[in-house]
């Protein structure tokens, strides 16, 4: 049994957002996979070219500064900042 040690309960959810960088002349799609009060887990196509601190923008046009926490080839942890 492992030990969750995240600071806020996540709630999954298949949501779509938008990772924004340069000043917003960068886009790139991804799915938020789940979502808490302090940060989120995010699939995209590649994590090539992401950078290690960004803009998450959801659907719903909400926006959180994000920093990585860690990362596998599709799939990124971000904490809210």
């Amino acid at each position: 049994m492992s030990e969750d040690h995240r600071q806020a309960p996540r709630r999954r959810t298949l949501k779509g957002g938008r990772i924004v960088i340069n000043n917003g002349f960068s886009t790139f799609e991804c799915t938020v996979r789940n979502l808490s009060d302090t940060g989120a887990r995010l699939k995209v196509a590649s994590i090539v070219g992401l950078p290690d601190s960004f803009d998450l923008v959801m659907e719903d046009g909400t926006r959180h500064a994000c920093r990585v926490a860690w990362k596998t080839e599709t799939e990124l942890g971000v904490t809210f900042v």
